[in-house]
Formats: structure tokens, C-alpha cells, sequence
């Protein structure tokens, strides 16, 4: 690697090491991308900024894609931003690194302001420190596996022989040992999109962009790039941020998850308040679907103990699955004590269980938490949206 090409990867790392101390990864504010003529008129008008996406049409010619969203991801998570076609999650995703440039509102990556970065503090971004895998595999067919997986560090002004031993080890990692030097027409559509992956991680990014990257694949060589993300995660706490339109995908992979509809967050929050508490109708539709006993978990249906139950029955920590609750108490025939650091918050037994596969749990659940905390207990924490 040349002098200049160590430096400038120095200084990259030491700005990530900086960033990772403090604040978010992703901080948005009032993002907005709007398509169409004078469009940067839009964000500044409250009388356009009211319209719906059609009246907006119709009144100025403009389409808002990103409507004044805001959020924060922080370091180590699956950020999962879901939505219909045309909800606006794509554009997002894209403008987080200004593949697509943002109309107006702000968006910082560490503390640095990427609307203000030239091109080449961009670039630098878009190759060492935010990697993307998209939907389209966008494989070179006239390389290897392994000359794919090392693009990325080819352009970075690696030698051959380092980003080659490099991409052997991220193709390894992605389970495609023994087939680095096929071309990407000889694999299958999954171990394509493996290839996609291994070459993101190549560049050892310190946020990886999925953007819809599972959807043209079939439902089982689907679900398994999926455990592959979440092997890859609980590995290596990668911070990611994954669009989907897929609830069911959603639900499994994020740590929370902001839903979009029309360009706006309609609700973010973990899945299990998502799932529990659905903001309005539109989000109550989303997830009327979803086995809420694998989702929600028994914080939601605990209840306080009474003098004979407080000594007796198997321990479960807050967050075990109301599923995997009523395994347990099927197979020991009694209630489960809630314990978290060696303290009792609760008791869950066959009945309040079913309270939520029901559904029947929206106030059952707040109650035991408050009654639980008023004991000396710790109540269901909610996570700030």
C-alpha cells in the first residue's frame, strides 16, 4: 500500500475509533427528498408541507419521497426501515450515503455532517466507512468470486496479493470456502448474493446498507441469508441498516424498526411494540397477521405474585418469549417467576399467557409492569421512539 493510501486509511479509522464514543451513528433530522420542479420550495412551505402526496402532485408538480423524517441509529444495531412499494425507504436508504442528495434537513454520520462533505471526504465514506448491498447482486461476470469480494479494496489502492488474501477470508466468512475462483454466472442466486455480502465486508465498513437484498430470492435460500446476517451480526455487532418490504424479514432481523408509509415514520420501535401497540390503523393492518407469542415477550404478560406463588415455579428472564413461556409452564404444569438480577418482577401462568396470544393484553400488560415496579420490582421498559 503506498504512503499516501495508509495515511488516508489511518485517518479513517481513527475518525471511526472517534465517532464510536459518543453520539449516534445515524443521526437524521427533518430529512426531506423531494422530486420535481423547485422542489427545495416544499420543506420551507407549511402551506405544501400539509398536502398529501397527491394534492402535492397536483398543486406544484413535486413529489415527496422523504417527508421530514427523523431518527438515530446507534452503534451495534439493526436498524430495519420497512414500507410498502413506494413508501420512500429506498430513497432513504440512498440518501443516508447521497447516492440520492437529500432536498433539504440534516444528516450526520459520527458527528460529521455528510451534506456538507465534498467530494472527497464523500467518497472516502462511501468506501471505507458505509458499505452497501443491493438487490441486484451487480457482480462483475467476467471476474472471480474472489476478484469480486476484492473490488472494493482494489479501489482503495490495495495490493493484489493483500485484498486477495483479504477477500478469502470474507468468502469464508460468508460459507463460500472452496468456490473463489468460479465466476458468478456458475453459482446459485443465493451464493451470488453471499458474494455481494463477503465483497461489503471486504472493506470492513463500520455500517453495512442492505437495501432490499433478499427479495428476488426463493423463500428458503431467503431465510438462509438471513440467519447468515444474523450469524454476522451476533459475531461481529456490526452496526447495520436494512430495508425491507417484508414484515415477517422485519421482525426477525431488526433491533428496531421504523415503518414508513407515503414517505413519513408512521411508528418506530422495537418489534415487540410494533407488534403490541400499533400507532394507528394503517399499522394495526401491518402486523393483524403476526403470532404475537413471537414477538412479545413476558413482561407484557406477567402479573404480580401472591404470597404462595413467590417461592415457587421455574425462573424466565423478562425478555423470554411469551411462546417459549407457555413451553415451560406446559411442561412443568405450574407458573413461571419473572426474575431479572436475581429480582422477582412477576408470575406468568397459563392464563395471563393466552391473555396474549389473544390480544386481549394491551392494558393487562402496563398494569403488571406498574404493579410489579410499585413491589420494588423493575416495570416494562419502553425504548424511546
Amino acid at each position: 500500500m503506498s504512503e499516501t493510501a495508509e495515511a488516508t486509511a489511518t485517518e479513517n479509522a481513527n475518525a471511526n475509533e472517534q465517532g464510536d464514543q459518543s453520539g449516534p451513528v445515524f443521526s437524521v433530522r427533518n430529512l426531506w427528498k423531494v422530486f420535481g420542479p423547485k422542489a427545495d420550495r416544499v420543506p420551507g412551505d407549511a402551506s405544501l408541507t400539509e398536502l398529501s402526496q397527491s394534492e402535492l402532485r397536483e398543486k406544484t408538480g413535486c413529489t415527496a419521497a422523504v417527508r421530514d423524517v427523523s431518527f438515530d441509529v446507534h452503534k451495534g444495531e439493526v436498524f430495519v426501515v420497512m414500507g410498502l412499494s413506494g413508501s420512500g425507504k429506498s430513497t432513504l436508504v440512498r440518501c443516508l450515503t447521497r447516492l440520492i442528495e437529500p432536498t433539504a434537513g440534516t444528516l450526520e454520520f459520527n458527528g460529521d455532517d455528510v451534506i456538507s462533505m465534498g467530494k472527497e471526504a464523500l467518497r472516502q465514506l462511501r468506501r471505507h466507512r458505509a458499505s452497501m448491498v443491493f438487490q441486484n447482486f451487480g457482480l462483475l461476470p467476467h471476474r472471480s468470486v474472489l476478484d469480486n469480494v476484492a473490488y472494493g479494496l482494489e479501489i482503495q489502492g490495495m495490493p493484489k496479493p493483500q485484498r486477495r488474501k483479504r477477500a478469502s477470508e470474507m468468502v469464508a466468512k460468508v460459507g463460500l470456502e472452496g468456490l473463489g475462483e468460479r465466476r458468478p454466472g456458475q453459482l446459485s442466486g443465493g451464493q451470488q448474493q453471499r458474494v455481494g455480502l463477503a465483497r461489503a465486508l471486504a472493506v470492513d465498513p463500520q455500517v453495512l446498507l442492505f437495501d432490499e437484498p433478499f427479495s428476488a430470492l426463493d423463500p428458503l435460500i431467503r431465510r438462509d441469508m438471513q440467519e447468515e446476517v444474523i450469524r454476522l451480526h451476533r459475531e461481529e455487532g456490526r452496526t447495520m441498516i436494512f430495508i425491507t418490504h417484508d414484515l415477517s424479514e422485519a421482525l426477525r432481523l431488526g433491533d428496531r424498526i421504523a415503518l414508513m408509509r407515503d414517505g413519513e415514520i408512521v411508528q418506530l420501535g422495537t418489534p415487540e411494540e410494533i407488534v403490541a401497540n400499533p400507532a394507528d390503523d394503517y399499522v394495526r393492518d401491518f402486523v393483524r397477521d403476526v403470532p404475537r407469542e413471537q414477538v412479545i415477550s413476558v413482561r407484557r404478560a406477567m402479573r404480580p405474585a401472591d404470597a404462595a406463588e413467590a417461592e415457587t415455579g421455574t425462573e424466565v428472564a423478562p425478555d423470554t418469549l411469551v411462546s417459549d413461556a407457555i413451553a415451560t409452564v406446559a411442561r412443568s404444569g405450574e407458573h413461571c417467576r419473572v426474575v431479572e438480577n436475581g429480582r422477582m418482577l412477576g408470575i406468568v401462568d397459563h392464563a395471563s399467557l393466552l391473555t396474549v396470544v389473544a390480544g386481549l393484553d394491551k392494558d393487562a400488560g402496563d398494569n403488571a409492569g406498574e404493579d410489579a415496579a410499585g413491589e420494588g420490582g423493575k416495570g416494562r421498559e419502553v425504548a424511546a421512539v
